[in-house]
């Protein structure tokens, strides 16, 4: 039987439920919270190593895309905690970040002696 994975699910729930706050407040309605969540939902409840490699590939092109946004948006960034939080560029190192650990990830032993248990 596959495990499941809660704490990468938790965090999905999280950050979906951060991505409707911005939504419903107007601040960032692009930001890529909600899609990363689902995301880490689905590699939290089937997790498998394809998956992580495609989602840590994913996420580093999305992650660069950001961080040259949000550079370009630095100069009218406000610095209080939601004018950070909302940015690109905030999103774009999570985004780089998160896309490095998942392809690190996905070449682990875990998941390939996790693979052959299933």
């Amino acid at each position: 039987m596959r495990k499941h994975s809660y704490i990468t699910m938790a965090l999905g729930a999280l950050l979906i439920i951060m991505f409707l706050y911005m939504v419903l407040k107007h601040y960032f309605v692009g930001s890529p919270s909600g899609l990363i969540g689902l995301a880490l939902i689905y590699i939290g409840w089937k997790p498998n190593r394809k998956g992580l490699v495609i989602l840590g590939h994913t996420l580093i092109v999305v992650g660069v895309y950001l961080i040259t946004w949000g550079l370009y948006l630095l100069p009218v960034s406000s610095p209080s905690f939601m004018g950070i939080i909302s940015r690109p560029l905030f999103w774009g190192f999570f985004c780089t970040g998160g896309g490095v650990c998942s392809l690190f990830h996905g070449f682990c032993n875990c998941v390939g002696n996790f693979r052959r248990t299933a």
